[in-house]
């Protein structure tokens, strides 16, 4: 019975730091001897965050309005997260989402999971090197985006340097109160969709 009752023990653990290892990315990847991605600290990761998303961004048009939502950090892994400010109507989230979809697919991402629910669509996409991206639609047709790194160095992580777009609204609330005529539900028919 002792025997039995410590290999389940030991099973335990080992499927436990099993997953644990995988959370951090440690499994698989270009990394350095201590686990995380070689050559990458958690401010290196926050930026090249950065920069997934203002392409994602930049391949939607018309342009939409976001500003910067947070940044938050794991054992070994940063998340850098936006909120459009633009709304973008029911009528209109299919396109939007295809837009983004199109641009991760031709950046050379793996479509991960898509959901086509009527209200809260989301895709999420994997980089080669490992970052996870993912779009998704709540409140009144607002969209949010997030960018989470694979394990990394630990350093500090400064605040994005590029300037937001869009601007907060009732304080600092991000909340969707700005309107373009193409994603809006005011448009009649949908127009054409950019192309990455």
């Amino acid at each position: 019975m002792r025997r039995i009752t410590r290999t389940i023990h030991l099973a335990c653990a080992m499927a436990m730091a099993g997953v644990l290892l995988a959370g951090c990315g440690l499994l698989g990847g270009a990394k350095n001897g201590k686990g995380a991605l070689a050559g990458m600290d958690m401010q290196g990761a926050a930026e090249r965050a950065d920069e997934v998303f203002y392409a994602t961004v930049g391949a939607i048009k018309p342009e939409i309005e976001w500003v910067h939502r947070a940044t938050t950090t794991g054992s070994c892994d940063v998340t850098r997260y936006w909120t459009v400010m633009t709304v973008v109507s029911e009528q209109r989230r299919g396109n939007f989402l295809g837009v983004v979809e199109r641009f991760w697919k031709a950046s050379d991402y793996r479509i991960k999971m898509v959901n086509p629910s009527k209200d809260m669509p989301t895709i999420i996409a994997a980089s080669r090197d490992g970052f996870g991206v993912r779009v998704s639609f709540g409140y009144k047709g607002q969209a949010f985006f997030e960018v989470t790194s694979p394990c990394v160095d630990e350093s500090k992580v400064a605040a994005p340097t590029k300037v937001a777009n869009g601007r907060m609204y009732e304080g600092k609330i991000p909340t969707p109160n700005v309107r373009s005529d193409f994603w809006s539900a005011e448009t009649s028919a949908p127009g054409p969709t950019a192309s990455p």
